[in-house]
């Protein structure tokens, strides 16, 4: 999620792909078993597994349903809204899906189509942050899957797992624990965990950023930039806990590594979520693309797939990785920042901790 991609490469793909998309070609009449055949929508997605997953679960099931299509253009979020940008107006998208609160700018730059409450399926069902968005009536999207940030720590040396955001200034993990750079929207998350934890807010973060100060000081930490830096802290750099989230703790899983993961109390999340485009014509078609990821049947897919926490609290997580997933009213505990505030002072943010890490 946190790659960048060319907008030239993207443009092009969207050129030669999508010939009669959004902007383009007139959409056929639908049966009522398939209201929306002959229409096409262009979605972005981010990748790898998540697009992956997001073909098998979502896309393919939509489409033999609705009889529309679905078009995929690789874009992952900073890259996205820089493209909604330059396209305003014009847009080759008519859904976004943001996952650093994105979405916000959009909606204030009028890139987003408001979308109501009313027009949401099952809305009294979704965990109330995921409506948050939606409320400021700007155009945001509800959340459509959730990225709990907590703890991961390697088991082959940590005997009791770490409970506290603080954990990251225990003299037991001096020298074996990687932070995250801002430049990684999990990595300002995680900051702002462990800020609270130590009496800052997000109107005062220096407290955090003199513990990260003391910890590189004295080598007692190593900054990473990107999630497989961090599997490769954990392999060759000695790292025993880093700070990150439950997705990529099952992605180090997978990897093979003997990792666990924990939510201390006071935890943020990242918050995905689905937005319609403005300006598209495909308005209908795009709300009833944003609708289809809140069934309980696609979210549970999301959860088995990537970990990924449901919005849906109806959705049952079966036990054999129950333990790995936040579901249903645990997810009333998280934390959501305000959006809004974070993208007005992040640019602030950012400075200091550049200038942090290169003393």
């Amino acid at each position: 999620m946190k790659k960048a991609v060319s907008l030239i490469a993207m443009a092009g793909a969207v050129a030669l792909a999508l010939t009669g998309c959004s902007s383009g070609s007139a959409p056929e009449s639908g049966s009522k078993d398939q209201p929306f055949a002959g229409q096409t929508i262009v979605v972005n997605s981010f990748g790898g597994d998540y697009e992956a997953t997001l073909q098998e679960a979502v896309i393919t099931p939509f489409e033999e349903e609705t009889g529309a299509k679905v078009s995929v253009v690789t874009a992952y979020s900073a890259d996205a809204l820089a493209q909604l940008t330059a396209q305003k107006g014009k847009p080759q998208l008519d859904v976004v899906t943001f996952s650093g609160g994105q979405e916000v700018v959009a909606a204030a730059d009028g890139l987003l189509a408001p979308i109501a409450e009313s027009d949401i399926e099952g809305a009294e069902d979704l965990v109330p942050t995921a409506l948050d968005g939606v409320a400021r009536g700007a155009g945001e999207g509800p959340v459509i899957q959730i990225a709990p940030m907590g703890l991961i720590y390697l088991k082959d040396q940590v005997t009791t797992a770490p409970s506290s955001w603080d954990a990251v200034l225990d003299p037991e993990f001096a020298g074996h624990v990687a932070l995250t750079d801002f430049s990684n929207s999990y990595g300002l998350l995680t900051f702002l965990a462990l800020n609270a934890k130590l009496g800052g807010s997000t109107d005062d973060v220096q407290p955090g950023l003199d513990a990260v100060g003391g910890l590189l000081e004295n080598n007692d930490a190593v900054v990473t930039a990107t999630s497989p830096e961090i599997q490769q802290a954990f392999t060759q750099r000695d790292i025993w806990l880093a700070p990150y989230a439950q997705d990529y703790a099952y992605t180090l899983t997978k990897a093979g590594l003997n990792v666990g993961f924990t939510v201390p109390e006071n935890s943020p999340a990242s918050y995905i979520t689905a937005n319609v485009v403005a300006g598209t014509g495909n308005e209908e078609l795009a709300t009833a693309f944003v609708n289809y990821q809140l069934r309980p049947e696609v979210q549970l897919a999301w959860a088995e797939a990537l970990r990924y926490s449901p919005t849906n609290m109806t959705v049952e997580i079966p036990s054999e990785f129950s333990e790995e997933v936040i579901a249903g009213e645990d997810l009333t505990g998280l934390v959501r920042f305000d959006p809004t505030e974070i993208d007005a002072k992040r640019a602030e943010w950012v400075k200091a901790w550049n200038a942090l890490v290169a003393s």
